[in-house]
């Protein structure tokens, strides 16, 4: 079954998707297309599953493990209070998993509520998108702090050099 995730993989498939960051073992990491939390993040599931628990156990394994990284990764890029994770799937769709980068005062009241507390007008705004140059900087931010996490020796050098 095809749904908008299937064609948004096809758009990065081709190079075509200018949200794209990078991709994993079992999907592929964009920046949202709102920002009205910064550095809110999608990571879409490789195979087309609505549910988790139809996930083969490996496969199922990674892409948690997958989603692990991803979360550190919008942790340490846009340095929030805190991530909220949020896994959707519904029938006839791919899972993807949400991150929203929180900080205090986020949500109408700050009581500290979920995401959801924030009217989808104002959430969704086509001024919540970001700019070209904008994304662009999300994006190489992100592959970059994802590469790092990837590959730690690597982190230890550059670590090195910026001492020295």
């Amino acid at each position: 079954m095809r749904c908008g995730i299937c064609e948004r993989i096809d758009m990065i498939k081709k190079g075509m998707n200018p949200y794209f960051v990078a991709e994993l073992e079992t999907g592929y990491v964009v920046i949202g297309d709102h920002q009205y939390f910064k550095g809110y993040t999608v990571f879409i599931c490789k195979e087309h599953y609505s549910e988790l628990s139809e996930l083969e156990p490996e496969f199922q394994k990674q892409f948690l493990a997958d989603m692990a990284l991803v979360g550190k990764a919008v942790y340490n890029t846009f340095h929030p209070d805190h991530v909220q994770y949020e896994l959707h799937g519904k029938k006839g769709t791919h899972l993807l998993w949400h991150y929203f980068p929180r900080v205090h005062g986020d949500t109408p009241e700050d009581e500290g509520g979920p995401v959801w507390w924030v009217p989808k007008e104002q959430m969704f705004d086509n001024l919540k998108r970001p700019t070209k140059e904008a994304l662009a900087d999300m994006v190489s931010a992100m592959r970059k702090e994802l590469h790092l996490l990837q590959h730690p020796e690597e982190a230890e050098e550059e670590e090195q050099v910026q001492q020295a």
